[in-house]
């Protein structure tokens, strides 16, 4: 009998899961196809045990993590700690996945994400180690994904295509004054860098934040890997040789040096002989010692300043502690904890005081774990000019305070109970459990081949410090910590007038002039090589290797609990759906009496709501309330919008608040306290509440401006994101800066206003309540609910009369301090289109990663790219990370004819499908299948609808996606274009742009130069 067979016919009622009593198959010393178990886990914490393996052959390191999940993971990582800021494993990991021996096409890592049924897949650099995780619910797939990620890591096609180290590391082109390609002889031609990794990493240190963090790490590692940019630093990587590329892989990526993690309800015999078998067959390069990773000694480093080309409000100061060594878990866990307590909000003790002494304009306290040396970043933000010793006074004095005089317990406790509902809830946003789970487990192991497990583990060591509540446990880990800390660093981050992108342009010029015609000549001729290499395609044989699963192999549908309508004293969409018992309730509160011009102060409002005094709390006794008794308590807007009708919004005011379902009396409770006994009095609390989130806009603008992008792209033709955008886009950015330069003349009519819209939208005539979790609890909470105190509105009868602008389509720039663009494109629903949901889901697949990828990525480029159909019928492109404007337009606007003449083959498009389906089925939280369908619910979409969906992609035809070519041809005649970027960049693109400055006026050179 299998392994699955077993755990199928184990009983899965009672007290034991099914992987909780280990297998006595699997003790330690027996041996199985290669690999001998050294130990046996129990994991209590998941319901499971962990296998620890060695591959005798090799000395491969590998753990089966046994639990009951059918979303089953692979992952391999290697220890590679950097020897300089050239970003080699960086470029390394982006340039195994294109192509190996076996499987010789240029991208089937595209190809699997184009064809399979996975959950997950990718590759990640971390400071000292590479990850390769994927994820699938279907054994067969996995075990494919497996092999290609295998031969990829162990045999790639690096070592004899070496374009592929140009393409996804950096590269000379020559280029015009407009960023186009220049002949050699032409007067205006210039050197520049282009790469996907490099222009990658120029985004990544476009953001202080990032710069800030790279200095620190010099001070407090010194004289060891961390003190170099693992990603990569644009003014290093060029330094970079093939020679060093291949060498690097050859030390670092043998199977000695190596840690498999596999993760599920797994057949584990057949797994790991599958496995064992590419173990076996591993190459042995006879390379060097793969790059040490010692400890650092402790040093209080010199104060530093770094300057950085950027807005000046950037400004900053970092704060810096070592806290220990990895091993240590629980110091690492109550650090955590002792941070939130001292810092998790304003009203946290030493965050009020850095807040208080008006340093800055933001102060935050962040633990910088999965390394070998944890440490402690205390980073005030907007930083004013002369402060940073002060800064630095401050935090130690108030932490000796806060050591000596004792630490608020109920704050404590709070934060304890936070920190354990967080753990239980097990919340890993897009990454799959197994995924997550596996990068957890390398943040003790790579350290210590005794510890595989330590980071699975939680219980015993919150108990312990549960215990210590009473003793001073936390008040004597904060005197470790940073009163008497032998290993420490002070920082401060400087806009200045110039940055790298000066540097890299003199740089540029005088290896230009050092050149030949005859070497310039060769630049062009390596260019086009790259370019005839790019544009070959894969040979039938080659894309024939790639293993692949059909149509055939997908199950059917995974079923979830349909939404119902609970008689409740408010409308109650209730979720019957399994969430461990967590109770989680959304509140929708429409806001379709308010005028347009009152949506930026609910943007206002949902940023205040939690922060401020009650009539019964203080701010700070609120805060800790929440914390010890919610696992969240978040207020926000959001617009709902029907397919048919582009002028059609309905936005909310939504609540969402999680609990235990022990404290579900809470869930009814602390929420209509806020939001009908907050006070709007406290001026300068609110001031420090939307600085902080200018801040956090400004910080999503330069790490996220795709997303930005495409928000205001569909609001140049949608109303729903009209109206999201005025409650917390760039339109609301703008609304706040402008309040904040004028707060004194503003503050009084905006306490007014804030308390008028909440009477006004905190009503029982326009509330829906989305319950999620156990039936019996949702019973209870509508017993301490009842109508939550919401009163009817005082005209309830009032025809709703908010009226949303007509969108107007032209062209946007919005000035940012980067290095790169984020460049979106799209057009309004034509009338030719006659293509499904489903067919255009199939499509933007085909797109995204087949003509884009290869026209704006590999050829452009840039770090991402992708295309998406609307369910109301906009056609959207996007960029990330991108060193051109005009040439990746032009790309776009040829996808047309690509799509019209799509050349792929029945098998191909099958291959589409099964990946798009996938996705569509893919396993979800039960929040997210709660707010999934409450939002259908609001968009009337009928029950059915995705079944339908998913049976029109089942249906998609070759000539069905064909067919959708002449609706894409509008795109060059009937467009509009949003780009972030550095100002310059808008008139280098000829574009006729109305460029938007979004921060202070940066420093002329703040952009430098990037390639088209």
């Amino acid at each position: 009998m299998s392994q699955e067979e077993k755990n199928a016919a184990t009983p899965t009622c009672g007290a034991v899961a099914p992987y909780t009593k280990a297998d006595p198959s699997l003790a330690p010393g027996t041996r199985h196809a290669g690999f001998t178990v050294t130990d046996v886990l129990p994991l209590p914490e998941l319901s499971g045990t962990a296998y620890v393996m060695r591959h005798d052959a090799t000395g491969a390191r590998a753990m089966w993590i046994a639990v009951d999940d059918n979303e089953k993971s692979f992952s391999i990582a290697f220890k590679t700690p950097p020897a300089n800021s050239t970003g080699v494993f960086h470029i390394l990991e982006h340039s195994v996945l294109c192509g190996s021996d076996r499987f010789p096409v240029k991208e089937p890592f595209v190809n699997l994400l184009k064809t399979s049924m996975q959950t997950f897949l990718n590759a990640l650099t971390f400071p000292d180690k590479t990850m390769y995780p994927v994820a699938s619910t279907n054994a067969a797939d996995l075990k494919n994904l497996v092999d290609v990620y295998l031969d990829a890591v162990l045999h790639p096609a690096i070592y004899r295509r070496p374009r592929i180290f140009e393409q996804e590391g950096w590269h000379l082109e020559l280029q015009d004054a407009d960023g186009k390609a220049a002949a050699p002889e032409d007067p205006d031609a210039r050197l520049a860098y282009n790469g996907v990794v490099f222009n990658e990493m120029k985004g990544a240190l476009s953001d202080p934040d990032e710069v800030l963090f790279e200095a620190v790490n010099q001070s407090l590692f010194p004289d060891t890997p961390y003190r170099f940019e693992s990603g990569g630093d644009p003014r290093h990587i060029p330094e970079l040789s093939y020679e060093e590329f291949l060498d690097t892989h050859a030390r670092h990526y043998n199977l000695a040096n190596s840690y498999t993690i596999l993760y599920g309800n797994l057949d584990i015999e057949d797994m790991l002989a599958f496995v064992g078998s590419r173990f076996d067959a591993a190459t042995d390069r006879g390379a060097g010692a793969p790059n040490p990773l010692p400890l650092q000694a402790p040093v209080r480093a010199p104060f530093r300043q770094v300057t950085m080309a950027t807005a000046p409000e950037n400004a900053s100061v970092g704060l810096a502690y070592v806290i220990g060594c990895a091993a240590d878990r629980e110091r690492v866990l109550a650090t955590d904890v002792l941070l939130d307590a001292l810092a998790g909000s304003n009203e946290a003790p030493l965050k009020r005081a850095v807040l208080d002494a008006n340093l800055g304009d933001d102060f935050t306290a962040t633990l910088v774990d999965g390394e070998l040396q944890p440490q402690v970043l205390f980073q005030l933000k907007g930083a004013k000019p002369g402060v940073a010793r002060r800064f630095r006074q401050l935090v130690e004095d108030t932490c000796a305070r806060l050591a000596a005089d004792g630490i608020d317990r109920t704050k404590l406790e709070a934060s304890l109970a936070q920190g354990e509902f967080n753990l239980r809830e097990g919340d890993w946003g897009s990454y799959a459990d197994g995924v997550a789970l596996s990068m957890q487990a390398m943040s003790s192991w790579l350290y210590d081949d005794a510890r595989p497990v330590d980071y699975l583990r939680y219980e015993d060591q919150m108990a312990h410090m549960r215990a210590g509540l009473g003793n001073g446990y936390f008040e004597r880990l904060l005197r470790e910590l940073v009163c008497d800390s032998p290993h420490s660093c002070e920082v401060e981050l400087v806009p200045a007038e110039e940055g790298a992108g000066a540097a890299e342009k003199d740089e540029l010029l005088a290896r230009q002039r050092a050149m030949t015609p005859e070497d310039l000549a060769a630049v062009a001729r390596e260019v086009e090589a790259l370019r005839r290499e790019q544009e070959a395609p894969d040979s039938p044989e080659a894309l024939a290797t790639l293993p692949r699963l059909t149509t055939a192999d997908i199950g059917p549908a995974p079923t979830d609990a349909p939404l119902q309508r609970m008689d409740a004293p408010l409308p109650c969409l209730y979720h019957d759906l399994p969430t461990h018992r967590i109770d989680y309730a959304y509140l929708y509160f429409d806001l379709g009496a308010l005028d347009f011009a009152d949506l930026p102060y609910v943007g206002v409002l949902t940023d205040l709501l939690g922060k401020l005094d009650t009539a019964d709390h203080t701010a700070s006794e609120l805060d800790t309330l929440i914390e010890a008794n919610l696992g969240n308590l978040d207020f926000f807007a959001e617009t709902y919008g029907h397919d048919d009708d582009l002028a059609f919004a309905d936005p909310k005011l939504v609540v969402a608040e999680s609990a235990l379902s022990e404290n579900v009396a809470a869930l009814a409770t602390i929420a209509p306290e806020v939001w009908s006994r907050t006070s709007f009095a406290d001026a300068d609390r609110m001031l420090a509440i939307l600085t902080q989130r200018r801040i956090l806009l400004a910080q999503h603008f330069v790490n996220s401006g795709h997303s930005s992008a495409m928000a205001q792209l569909t609001g140049l033709y949608s109303k729903v994101s009209v109206a999201t955008n005025a409650m917390g886009g760039v339109e609301y950015y703008l609304f706040l800066k402008d309040l904040l330069a004028h707060w004194d003349e503003r503050k009084s009519e905006l306490s007014e206003r804030l308390g008028r819209i909440a009477r006004q939208v905190f009503s029982a005539d326009n509330v829906h309540v989305s319950f999620t979790g156990p039936r019996e609890d949702c019973e209870r909470f509508w017993q301490e609910a009842g109508t939550l105190g919401l009163q009817p509105a005082p005209d309830a009868t009032a025809t709703p009369r908010l009226l949303i602008p007509d969108p107007r389509p032209r062209n946007l720039f919005f000035s940012i301090p980067s290095n790169v663009c984020f460049v979106a494109e799209g057009t309004a629903p034509s009338a030719l289109d006659r293509g499904t949901v489903g067919a255009w889901t199939v499509a933007s697949r085909m797109l995204s990663f087949d003509y884009l990828w290869n026209e704006v990525r590999v050829k452009g480029g840039a770090y991402g790219t992708g295309f998406r159909h609307t369910t109301t019928g906009l056609q959207q492109y996007w960029s990330f990370r991108d060193p051109g404007i005009a040439s990746t337009l032009r790309r776009y606007e040829g996808a047309a004819s690509w799509m019209a003449g799509w050349p792929g083959t029945a098998d191909e498009l099958d291959g589409y499908v099964v990946s798009v389906v996938a996705s569509h089925d893919a396993p979800a939280k039960s929040r997210s299948i709660a707010r999934r369908q409450d939002g259908e619910f609001f968009s009337a979409r009928p029950a059915t609808w995705r079944d339908e969906v998913r049976a029109q992609e089942l249906a998609v035809t070759a000539d069905d996606v064909r067919a959708l070519a002449p609706s894409m041809r509008q795109l060059a005649a009937d467009h509009a274009v949003v780009v972030f970027g550095p100002r310059q960049k808008a008139a280098e693109s000829g574009l006729d742009f109305e460029v938007v400055d979004l921060m202070d006026p940066q420093p002329a050179d703040a952009a430098g130069e990037g390639g088209e």
